[in-house]
């Protein structure tokens, strides 16, 4: 049951989704508008290239991790309470990131943010869930979705912008005047909500998936830097460094397992003694919900490849600056607002599961017409099309999805089936990162090493040009076309990039195609009327 206060009028209730999906943007923002203000946080600060991994991976990591907690702590204390807590955590420790006066204090900025971040995503979720019904719950989720993908793509321009036009300190610090807007916003026009019968926390559950999940997006972000098996690089973690042959990577695959198996131990345990757990098993029981959680763990491998390799392939190859690979994103976002638009249209009419499926055909679509456009030579034109169709899809398969995942949840347990499902997008999005990122690294090393190879470039030589290349993630390539003595190998990086970026865009589409493929085991989808009533659709 679920603690809830006189319904909202409906003017009411829409205002406060304009401040729910703000609180989204703002965190997905700042995802993404980090990426391009590296260069200036390095030239500025000082930091090493160990540091730079952490400014982008702490906040990750973190978010990751606390998602399914913080999901469970929305239920019982309060959801609109933790929303609130959670932006002002995020607004302070954007404030500390956009004053930092050092790399380590900035890194420290970035970890407090992923703590308000993960109070923010599933509590948003949640809220939409307790607070609309029948056709405007899907009209809201629409809403939400949109803005995910959108704000992912207008992360880059804004970052861009503010970036070459004031300075990086400002990409944290926009966030102060958002946050500000967002609380006012939302003690204004959000109800609060929560499950009646709070029976406290389980503490020991909640500290195992931590480590579980912690343990897991360390593993996959981190394996291509610190090696899969055999360690390639010391890592370090202030004075302690790995002393062992064998990479971290494997060890802390295995003690995510044993987290898993753990949780699931303790969490039975706990279910039959009757004492609340983490994460009600009993939600896997629902079928939308467990296949739904599957479907969407796989389609975030590959939902948001593009904006991984693209910005890097604009930037290093095409030789666009930030704001200008801003502009060219900005068509993903286009496409994203614009479909959100015709999911409101078409909800109650269609089977949201049948919109899903049109998302992510136009996904991948999109992303396959993309890998066609990447070459060399390429004109920018090519690309809007392709990024507008690819937009829509985002737009339509990400709120409907999220909507056939929580549809049979019960409300007083939104929160808990909010921050699972965040939590799998955010491991499926870890994966795809780090598969997608090995494929079009590798890819480019070897393509260009066969390259160099064929034109007579001795190995020692050819070895340093491809090291230069792929460390430096492409923008070694500018400085090897200037110089005339490198400049043929500088057009065999270009290709050789142009060849990986195009591979990993069709990594891309083959776990979208996967994801497709798995949505159909949702079958028919359960839809409620405007009456609240619910009624079966058949799948399309």
């Amino acid at each position: 049951m679920t603690s809830t206060p006189p319904p909202a009028s409906g003017r009411r209730r829409w205002a406060a989704l304009v401040f729910i999906s703000v609180a989204v943007a703002l965190i997905i923002v700042d995802s993404t508008i980090v990426n391009v203000a590296i260069p200036s946080i390095v030239d500025d600060l000082g930091i090493d290239s160990t540091e730079v991994q952490w400014v982008q991976e702490a906040y990750t990591l973190v978010f990751a991790s606390l998602l399914l907690l913080f999901g469970a702590m929305a239920d019982r204390f309060g959801r609109r309470r933790l929303l609130l807590v959670g932006v002002a955590i995020f607004t302070v420790s954007s404030l500390l990131a956009a004053t930092a006066p050092s790399g380590e204090l900035l890194i420290a900025s970035r970890f407090v943010q992923g703590v308000g971040g993960a109070m923010i995503l599933p509590t948003t979720l949640s809220l939409l869930n307790a607070t609309f019904r029948g056709r405007e719950r899907a009209i809201a989720f629409a809403v939400w979705g949109s803005t995910i993908g959108g704000m992912a793509a207008v992360g880059p321009l804004l970052g861009g912008w503010l970036t070459t036009d004031f300075s990086w300190r400002w990409a944290f610090g926009i966030n102060l005047p958002l946050g500000i807007l967002i609380v006012a916003g939302v003690l204004a026009t959000v109800p609060e909500s929560r499950e009646a019968a709070r029976r406290g926390i389980d503490v020991v559950g909640a500290a195992l998936s931590v480590v579980l999940f912690g343990t897991l997006v360390f593993g996959l972000i981190e394996g291509r830097t610190y090696g899969w098996w055999t360690a390639t690089q010391t890592f370090t973690a202030g004075s302690f460094a790995w002393p062992f042959a064998l990479s971290p990577i494997p060890v802390a695959f295995g003690i995510s397992l044993a987290a898993a198996v753990a949780s699931l131990v303790w969490a039975r345990a706990r279910s039959r003694a009757g004492r609340p757990t983490l994460l009600e098993l009993s939600l896997f029981d629902i079928h939308s919900f467990r296949n739904g959680n599957v479907a969407a763990l796989v389609v975030s491998l590959g939902e948001f490849g593009i904006i991984l390799s693209l910005p890097l392939w604009l930037q290093f190859v095409l030789g666009f600056d930030a704001l200008q690979t801003g502009f060219i994103l900005l068509a993903l976002a286009g496409g994203s607002f614009l479909a959100s638009g015709f999911a409101g249209a078409m909800a109650g009419r269609v089977a949201p599961v049948a919109v899903v499926r049109a998302g992510l055909a136009l996904e991948i679509a999109g992303v396959v017409w993309t890998g066609l456009v990447v070459r060399p030579e390429a004109h920018w034109g090519w690309l809007v099309p392709a990024l507008l169709v690819y937009g829509m899809g985002v737009g339509l398969a990400t709120a409907q999805l999220t909507g056939v995942i929580l549809q049979d949840v019960p409300v007083e347990m939104s929160g808990q089936g909010s921050g699972t499902q965040s939590t799998s997008r955010q491991v499926g999005s870890a994966l795809g990162v780090a598969i997608l990122g090995t494929v079009l690294f590798t890819s480019t090393g070897a393509v260009l090493g066969d390259r160099l190879e064929t034109a007579g470039v001795s190995a020692a030589q050819a070895d340093q040009v491809v090291t230069a290349v792929v460390d430096s993630a492409g923008a070694a390539i500018a400085g090897l076309v200037a110089d005339p003595a490198t400049a043929e190998a500088g057009q065999a990086a270009q290709e050789a990039f142009s060849d990986g970026t195009r591979y990993a865009a069709f990594t891309a589409a083959g776990f979208l195609m996967i994801g497709l493929a798995a949505s159909f085991s949702l079958g028919g989808t359960r839809r409620r009327d405007d009456a609240g009533a619910d009624r079966e659709v058949p799948a399309a």
